[in-house]
């Protein structure tokens, strides 16, 4: 029984997680993005108008003041994981530290 919820709960993050990266690369409705693991070399690959709202080891919060096909570009920049931030049911947008 434990492992059969365990499972779906597992599954729930799972899926919520692939919505969210879809969504952020295909649409343009959230304020910022949040990179998970950038790879070495990838701040310098943004464009200039990107401005970095936070960032820790594992994750850079980023805002670009270009809105259009922001996530598609944080792609195309080497993220292999990018999630919406500052929107409900987003992760948090968070600013320095």
């Amino acid at each position: 029984m434990i492992i059969r919820w365990g499972g779906a709960l597992l599954a729930a993050v799972l899926g919520w997680i692939a919505i969210m990266a879809v969504v952020m690369r295909f649409s343009d409705a959230a304020p910022a993005a949040v990179v998970f693991f950038p790879p070495e070399g990838f701040v310098a690959s943004l464009p200039e108008d990107t401005t970095i709202l936070s960032y820790t080891r594992y994750t850079l919060t980023l805002q670009s003041e270009q809105t259009t096909g922001f996530g598609a570009i944080l792609y195309r920049s080497g993220a292999w994981l990018v999630l919406p931030a500052g929107l409900i049911g987003c992760l948090p947008l968070s600013g320095p530290r």
